[in-house]
């Protein structure tokens, strides 16, 4: 007679047919989300007129926006001859490819653990490990892939003379720091697929971590939700100005590329939040345009729902649709949650969560770009012939006023699912 019990020998079932199939599932998550990021990556760049970039760098760069997309650093170098100068740097995540890559990695690593209660650290760190393992492989390739060199246009006819007189023609190019957009990305694999098991509900832990999930669980699932719908959200709104105002295929460069950019410092803003920055030469921010009308000043300028809406009263939509959905967010935290957590619990979790997301995003979001180029003293660095663009946010500023939203959202969401919550045994106490 057999002492294994039915969530021992399920255990074990499900731990075989990990290692079973441990190998090629995780080649097939890992080719899987590079490919998904890929396509993205190379149809947003392609909408966005990189397709016609010289000297066949078009492959280049989608390999480098997939490296920047994982956390990694690509470092911009230019070269103009002995009588001339060049400086360039570029930091941004394009987020449209990031969040394509972590929801394919992350359904391909849950896969095999559906329809588990329990596993234990040992396997679900073995499965993760293959999985990383192939993943860095894949990193070293894209890093070293993602190189090239290819010239400018000087634009102004006398310059373009000179520059060719005296052999100052510019080239600009982009190399990777291999070391490190390695160890980052293996580093966002591993928050990729931590996040995915909290947020899953189907998703087994290991028996000690148990007792956490029913106050990380639901909060980590209500911020994914909150985030993604702010993406949907944005999806159809750029649609919908495609049909309207044309331009679409800016509009969908934007969409592939960089939407969660967008929507989710509109969230911040619609919180409340600042950013700074500023704006000066070529370069500019994608649509709305209003961004770019605020942010192109002589100084540095404030970003918020006050100066937007001296360009535009609309943005104070973006106040209203950030309470819907905070709500929202708290009334699905508290419908997945058991009926003995407290309100006032449902808005301590709601606030340390969007707390946290907000930093995270505020992380993410940050952009700095810029370009310089001077020709025998003609031009500056900073300007003239270069560009300049960033945007920051007032950190600790936007994540204080995230913290008083999530406790209202979390404790208004529990009164709201007060009549719908299905898991656990209503308690006894008051619900404040």
């Amino acid at each position: 007679m057999s002492s294994r019990t039915p969530s021992g020998q399920a255990r074990t079932s499900g731990q075989r047919a990990v290692a079973r199939h441990g190998w090629l599932h995780a080649l097939a998550t890992v080719l899987g989300g590079l490919l998904a990021m890929a396509v993205v990556a190379a149809l947003g760049l392609w909408a966005a007129g990189a397709a016609d970039l010289p000297d066949g760098s078009f492959g280049p760069v989608v390999a480098a926006t997939l490296v920047t997309s994982v956390g990694g650093t690509v470092k911009l170098a230019g070269s103009a001859g002995d009588l001339a100068e060049t400086q360039a740097g570029l930091t941004v995540i394009p987020l449209s490819v990031t969040l394509t890559g972590a929801l394919m990695l992350a359904w391909g690593f849950l896969r095999p653990l559906r329809h588990r209660a329990v596993a234990g650290a040992a396997e679900l760190a073995g499965w993760a490990g293959r999985v990383a393992a192939l993943w860095l492989l894949a990193l070293i390739g894209l890093t070293l892939a993602a190189r090239h060199t290819f010239d400018i246009s000087l634009g102004d006819a006398a310059l373009g003379e000179l520059g060719d007189l005296f052999g100052a023609s510019p080239q600009i190019g982009f190399t990777t720091d291999v070391p490190l957009s390695v160890f980052v990305g293996v580093v966002w694999l591993a928050g990729v697929l931590v996040l995915a098991l909290l947020v899953s509900r189907g998703a087994p832990l290991p028996a000690g971590l148990l007792r956490f999930q029913a106050s990380v669980r639901p909060a980590a699932y209500a911020m994914v939700a909150l985030l993604l719908a702010c993406v949907v959200i944005g999806v159809v709104v750029g649609l919908v100005v495609a049909a309207a105002k044309g331009h679409a295929r800016e509009t969908f460069a934007v969409i592939l590329l960089g939407l969660p950019n967008l929507v989710w410092l509109a969230f911040t803003i619609g919180l409340g939040a600042t950013w700074n920055g500023r704006v000066e030469g070529p370069f500019g921010l994608p649509m709305p345009h209003v961004l770019d009308e605020v942010l192109r000043t002589p100084d540095v300028s404030e970003l918020n729902l006050r100066t937007l809406a001296e360009h535009d009263g609309r943005v104070w939509w973006l106040l209203v649709v950030d309470v819907v959905l905070l709500l929202a967010a708290g009334f699905v935290m508290a419908a997945r949650s058991p009926a003995r957590v407290r309100a006032w619990q449902h808005a301590v979790h709601m606030a340390v969560a969007l707390g946290l997301t907000v930093f995270t995003i505020c992380l993410l979001g940050r952009i700095s770009a810029h370009f310089g180029l001077s020709v025998l003293g003609i031009g500056d660095l900073g300007g003239g012939l270069g560009g300049d663009l960033f945007l920051r946010p007032k950190l600790w500023g936007a994540v204080g006023l995230a913290i008083p939203w999530g406790l209202a959202a979390g404790f208004v969401g529990a009164l709201l699912a007060r009549r719908v919550r299905r898991r656990g045994e209503v308690g006894t106490g008051g619900e404040g």
